[in-house]
């Protein structure tokens, strides 16, 4: 059983994500050598530690909701058949939906501005997501309408949300998750909206990258929850490492004592990093997850992974360690220039047939990932 608390400043509702399967990723008891403490909180009696994982783009193309299409509803699930088990018994699961999911009623819709069915979120509630990060550059695809049809979707299933809201009041609550009495807040920020402009007075529709803003939630989520981490949406599109901007928005966070940053938006994998904080705090960086499932077709674009991290709560002190990641692949066949048979597969457990020298990708991969830090360890 796989149950977290999100706590809505001072008011709770309990979300369970129930499963029989005994598989995932695990936190790995032989942690780093150097442990990297993040900050005070209040004295507990007893020492806690949980699991929480994030993945990359949840970016639904109509060739992929069309695959999902079984004649009376979009079936995700197979899609993620393959990596439920690593996913499902996390302590906490974090997804970025960047395609937002406005529903059918307003008419499903492609690149450049994309509209999901509501049967995805169910989904990845299905498979262990906890809560979905929603500021990106396609937040305002179709407008506010897409936003508050989300939104009441992702109310009306138990399921968490930051970075985009429906008002003024559902802007100013920090999302935080309570598990095994470990509190953790989730903040989510976009670049940019592809230049579609915020409606007027309506800034809570979307959070975008302000300094200013990012300091006074980290100040809330730090005061409300033991850990903080924060969502960023930047960087440059297929760019394997991160430019001077992504670096100096971590150093950012670092400094005002986030202990997570985990970055979107590239579509391709970028190295997981360690940054001092000004105080001598470390945290632990993910600039880009990539892709997790889309329907792009370009191999950087097509792997990306399950990062996931312990959190260890001992006596006043914060650790986060033991970063562990699974790359994963998305496989597809074209048959009459139509993708089919979608789905996301452990990249170790891919066929030559499926993706030639598939051994080599992932010893590429893994090397890429470790290109800053060599402490990041792989499932096998």
């Amino acid at each position: 059983m796989k149950k977290t608390s999100i706590y809505f400043l001072l008011v709770f509702v309990v979300l369970t994500a129930c499963s029989s399967q005994e598989i995932s990723i695990g936190v790995l008891h032989e942690h780093a050598n150097k442990e990297r403490v993040s900050k005070d909180t209040s004295v507990k009696r007893f020492n806690r530690e949980i699991s929480i994982a994030a993945i990359g783009d949840i970016l639904i193309h109509d060739r992929v909701y069309l695959d999902a299409w079984d004649g009376e509803l979009y079936d995700f699930q197979p899609m993620f058949a393959s990596i439920k088990d690593y996913l499902i018994n996390t302590d906490i699961t974090l997804a970025n939906q960047e395609s937002i999911m406005g529903g059918e009623a307003i008419g499903l819709s492609n690149y450049p501005q994309f509209n999901s069915p509501f049967e995805i979120g169910d989904t990845l509630q299905d498979v262990g997501v906890d809560i979905v990060t929603m500021a990106n550059n396609h937040t305002l695809d179709r407008g506010e309408q897409a936003i508050r049809n989300a939104v009441n979707y992702y109310n009306e299933i138990g399921m968490a949300y930051t970075g985009s809201f429906i008002s003024e009041e559902d802007n100013e609550t920090i999302r935080v998750l309570d598990v095994k009495g470990i509190t953790v807040a989730f903040l989510s920020y976009t670049y940019g909206t592809n230049g579609m402009p915020v409606p007027d007075r309506k800034d809570y529709l979307v959070n975008l990258i302000d300094k200013q803003a990012i300091e006074n939630d980290v100040k809330k989520a730090n005061n409300l929850a033991d850990m903080t981490i924060v969502s960023y949406h930047f960087g440059d599109e297929y760019q394997r490492l991160p430019n001077q901007e992504q670096q100096d928005l971590a150093q950012f966070a670092a400094d005002l004592g986030v202990e997570v940053v985990i970055g979107h938006h590239p579509h391709v994998l970028q190295p997981v990093d360690w940054v001092e904080g000004k105080d001598g705090n470390q945290t632990l960086v993910a600039y880009s997850l990539g892709n997790f499932l889309s329907g792009q077709y370009e191999l950087y674009q097509r792997i990306g992974g399950i990062f996931q991290f312990s959190a260890k709560k001992d006596g006043t002190t914060i650790t986060v360690d033991t970063p562990v990641f699974l790359p994963t692949f998305v496989d597809f066949d074209i048959i009459n220039d139509k993708m089919t048979d979608v789905q996301v597969i452990p990249l170790k457990d891919v066929s030559d047939e499926q993706l030639s020298n598939a051994s080599d990708h992932l010893e590429e991969i893994k090397a890429h990932l470790t290109k800053y830090v060599d402490d990041v360890q792989f499932i096998d």
